[in-house]
């Protein structure tokens, strides 16, 4: 998938069955095959554009810089807190006297600060470091893909078959595609934002998890497309086995809409998770309680 803006170039000075040229012997079952040829191309033509998106949507990095200036104005609201928190680790450590637990503590909380602060402030350039290195993991196995494994293709009557009757179908799922990896790309996008929020609650012990739950989501979101371009590589390699030679279309179908799957599963699984773990956390106790009370 390294070439997808010249598939099309490739997809017309290339015909799409392996077979012999037409001629006077065998005009009979050439014109039927030019035809459905010809039908082929008409179906594959708008499936280009997807395949260019959906390759630009997992191997590129996402584009952070637009969201520089609301990342500033987050990291000035949340320096108003470091001022607060040094005071508060401050007052503890005055307070604990000879408590050796207390003490701890009061150095945990300044430990923390001091921490925060740190990651806080550098979230831009982290978040865009590990968006590179998303960018690269994810890129180089699209690179081992090759591009004719997206294309339909007619190498035999069974194969030209499926492609005509699924062609449809492998347009659909490929919108699906675009659809899920847009939104990643645009969450990620946004999350250069949510990045130094996660960092903020992450470094407050009472609020950890819930820095977690931000922190997790955009790992995992980030790094998708490592795990996706896997799933198409293998379903690539697939077809070098000789059963899936003939029924490509539907490797392919399957492919995607295992990455589909995975896209789905991995984003409710891991919302479904972090809200579990808040809420056995003691903050999200102490909110259910009062919800509770006031019922």
């Amino acid at each position: 998938m390294k070439k997808i803006p010249y598939l099309l170039a490739s997809l017309i000075s290339l015909p799409l069955v392996a077979a012999e040229k037409c001629g006077i012997t065998n005009f009979v079952t050439c014109i039927p095959q030019k035809i459905a040829e010809y039908f082929l191309m008409l179906i594959y033509l708008p499936i280009i554009p997807l395949l260019s998106i959906i390759q630009k949507f997992l191997s590129e990095p996402v584009s952070i810089s637009i969201f520089h200036s609301l990342w500033g104005i987050m990291i000035y609201v949340i320096s108003i807190f470091y001022g607060l928190l040094f005071l508060f680790s401050g007052f503890n450590f005055i307070i604990s006297g000879y408590d050796a637990v207390k003490r701890a503590k009061a150095k945990e909380w300044l430990k923390n600060t001091l921490l925060m602060i740190f990651f806080v402030q550098a979230s831009f350039v982290i978040y865009s470091l590990l968006n590179d290195l998303s960018s690269l993991l994810a890129s180089g196995v699209m690179n081992m893909i090759d591009d004719r494994f997206f294309m339909l293709t007619a190498n035999s009557l069974t194969d030209l078959s499926l492609s005509l009757a699924l062609g449809l179908v492998y347009m659909l799922i490929l919108l699906i595609t675009v659809v899920l990896v847009s939104l990643r790309y645009l969450i990620v996008g946004c999350g250069v934002v949510l990045f130094p929020i996660g960092l903020f609650l992450y470094f407050i012990p009472p609020l950890r998890d819930y820095g977690k739950l931000i922190l997790n989501t955009l790992f995992t979101l980030m790094f998708l497309p490592f795990f996706l371009s896997l799933e198409l590589l293998m379903a690539s390699m697939m077809l070098e086995l000789p059963i899936f030679e003939n029924f490509k279309v539907v490797v392919m179908i399957s492919g995607f809409s295992m990455v589909n799957f995975t896209m789905l599963f991995l984003l409710v699984f891991g919302l479904v998770k972090a809200v579990f773990s808040v809420t056995r956390s003691d903050v999200g106790q102490a909110v259910s309680m009062g919800i509770r009370y006031i019922k």
